[in-house]
């Protein structure tokens, strides 16, 4: 009898199988429906693989499944693999989707408190003014394990307040990048449930069971690649929603006609803007690990690609797809932080310019007396036609105007109330292009209106003298950065001669060929001063004079001159006595050195002799103090 009914069933496999296989399916289908989360279906997932690895399975199915069918079924891979991949996506989409969704959300909520609660919520200030949380004390600035636990050995999901600071993060920024990384967490965690262990190695089909069975079980981990990259591509998209909701309120910002009655919310928005896309990458961590994947794959991929680097086997263009991914996207970021920076410097510069060129063309004498600052009195030597030598005095300006003054420190304010040490440094050069660009036009709009013909108001000697000054000293400070962090100057624009050569055909050319090397030497002096309190603008890649070394100092230093003059202190030349005594120990024996007494006062009191005499020591030789009153004394001289 049994023979017969497989005679019969098997009369009608063709059909019978496939029936069955689609009604499995829709049932399996439709109870995974009530599945809410991915270790749910990674608890199914592995009681079907005991089940199929159990003994009493693995005697037994596959000789049923040769007597009825005359083939093997793969229970896992024909029929249920796909339909739990299915419901992962789904899951993993709604989850992300989800995050999305209130994302952008909390943006707009965030938005709205900026424009609404800035007088109330003392967080809200910070956007638009950082310096008082920058410069103010808190409890979190360190975080309490900081004596025993270095930065190095801290994660990145570890970081102190002070650290934040220090890359002017505010704390709505804080806040915003907490939450979306919070919700990233609980989905990754999910999602690990369903993916191996890191360090366990992948299960082989054929291990767990015996030789009687070994197509019976499966790999439980065989789709994980697959899954993970549900997870980056869905992930991606869930930024990019982010990412298309901060582009439309940017555009909203750029499209709208700033006004005083708007200027201070709107830019406080965009401030928010820009530092939240430049922080996004940073301050979630986990964004990174669901694109990338778990942090064990993708550090022995990048080595994998490094090694392969250096043995010269492959391309150096040739990088892992999800790291290409990440770094898309952070360059995405990046794109949108510094359109929105854009908007910020656009409106600084416009308002600031247009208060400076109201002030530079008043033309009637009390602006003029109003704005002007004390010249300085030179005295000259001169030659008569006998060949007599004659004293004279001249006056020139040595300070710039009090409009130019109030523009730069003005800008200056602007920079330091946004965090100009974390400003990036694309913007803060766009910033000061366009600055000079606008004070240009003003200029040339002002010689237009100045040196015509029919001019009411003509432009006197004296006064050219004070705009050329001011004008070479605002393309001293405004010019002074390289271009893309190269060495040198930036290219000086074509129109700063040109407004130049109109200035100065306004002065007489015997008195502007004795006024020149004067002018420069205060127009040098000017800029020393000032370097340090417009130090954002002057940046660090100019340093106005060479200062010859006059002690006997070879290397060169990165000192700021304050002063034209010679500096009153020596430098203190530690590292030239390093290299000396280095070199005098590979030939002899170097001799221990005595220290100088006093009866040698030229040794003594000259600058950088205590340190020396120090440096030299080579043991804990009793000697007598160095610290002398006269050696002190002589400093202050």
């Amino acid at each position: 009898m049994t023979q017969f009914y497989v005679m019969r069933f098997g009369d009608h496999d063709v059909v019978f199988p496939p029936r069955c296989n689609e009604d499995i399916k829709s049932g399996i289908s439709a109870l995974l429906i009530y599945v809410k989360t991915l270790k749910g279906l990674a608890g199914i997932r592995d009681a079907v693989w005991e089940l199929l690895t159990s003994d009493s399975m693995s005697q037994n199915w596959e000789k049923v499944c040769q007597r009825l069918l005359d083939r093997p079924i793969r229970f896992w891979e024909d029929m249920m693999q796909q339909l739990f991949l299915d419901r992962l996506q789904t899951l993993i989409k709604e989850g992300l989707e989800s995050i999305s969704s209130d994302s952008m959300q909390l943006l707009l909520s965030t938005l709205q408190d900026l424009e609404r609660n800035q007088d109330t919520l003392k967080h809200i200030q910070y956007e638009s003014n950082i310096c008082s949380f920058l410069w103010g004390e808190s409890q979190s600035d360190l975080p309490p394990d900081a004596a025993w636990i270095s930065v190095a050995n801290r994660g990145p999901q570890h970081r102190s307040c002070l650290s934040l600071k220090a890359q002017a993060v505010t704390p709505c920024i804080q806040s915003f990048c907490q939450a979306l990384d919070s919700r990233l967490k609980v989905k990754l965690e999910d999602l690990f449930s369903y993916l191996p262990r890191e360090g366990s190695p992948a299960e082989p089909q054929n291990e767990p069971l015996r030789a009687g069975a070994k197509h019976s079980a499966f790999d439980r981990y065989g789709d994980a690649k697959t899954v993970q990259e549900m997870l980056c591509h869905h992930c991606l998209a869930c930024m990019q929603n982010i990412q298309d909701s901060v582009k439309a309120q940017l555009q909203t910002a750029a499209d709208t006609k700033l006004g005083d009655y708007n200027t201070y919310d709107t830019l406080c928005k965009v401030l928010f803007l820009a530092r939240l896309c430049q922080s996004l990458s940073e301050l979630c961590p986990h964004l990174k690990q669901c694109i990338l994947g778990k942090s064990g794959v993708i550090e022995q991929t990048i080595r994998e690609t490094k090694i392969t680097k250096k043995s010269g086997k492959g391309r150096a263009a040739d990088k892992p797809q999800v790291i290409c991914k990440w770094q898309e996207l952070k360059d995405k970021l990046v794109t949108q932080s510094l359109e929105a920076y854009a908007i910020w410097s656009a409106t600084v510069v416009k308002n600031l310019v247009h208060s400076f060129m109201n002030a530079m063309l008043q033309t009637t004498a009390g602006s003029v007396l109003s704005t002007a600052t004390q010249w300085e009195e030179i005295e000259i030597q001169e030659e008569t036609e006998a060949g007599s030598s004659v004293t004279s005095k001249i006056r020139l300006p040595g300070q710039s105007s009090w409009y130019v003054q109030s523009l730069l420190f003005n800008l200056c304010q602007a920079v330091n109330r946004v965090g100009g040490h974390a400003l990036p440094k694309v913007t803060l050069q766009a910033l000061l292009r366009s600055c000079l660009d606008e004070v240009l036009t003003a200029y040339e709009k002002m010689c237009q209106e100045g040196l015509g013909k029919k001019s009411p108001n003509p432009i006197t000697q004296t006064r050219a003298l004070q705009l050329l000054f001011d004008l070479r000293y605002l393309c001293l400070i405004l010019g002074s950065r390289a271009e893309d962090g190269k060495s040198g100057k930036a290219k000086p624009d074509s129109r700063v001669p040109q407004v130049a050569d109109q200035l100065e055909s306004c002065i007489d050319p015997f008195d502007l060929d004795v006024f020149t090397p004067h002018l420069n030497v205060n127009l040098n002096r000017l800029a020393q001063r000032t370097s340090v309190l417009f130090g954002l603008l002057t940046g660090a890649e100019n340093q106005f004079t060479s200062r010859s070394s006059t002690l006997g100092v070879q290397e060169t230093h990165n000192v700021l001159p304050l002063a034209c003059s010679q500096i009153r202190f020596g430098l203190l030349p530690l590292s030239m006595t390093s290299s000396r005594k280095s070199m005098n120990r590979s030939g002899e024996d170097v001799k221990m050195q005595i220290p100088l007494s006093i009866s040698q006062p030229e040794d003594t009191f000259r600058a950088g002799s205590l340190f020396r005499q120090l440096a030299d020591q080579e043991d804990d030789t009793q000697a007598p103090s160095l610290f002398k009153l006269g050696w002190l004394s002589s400093m202050t001289k």
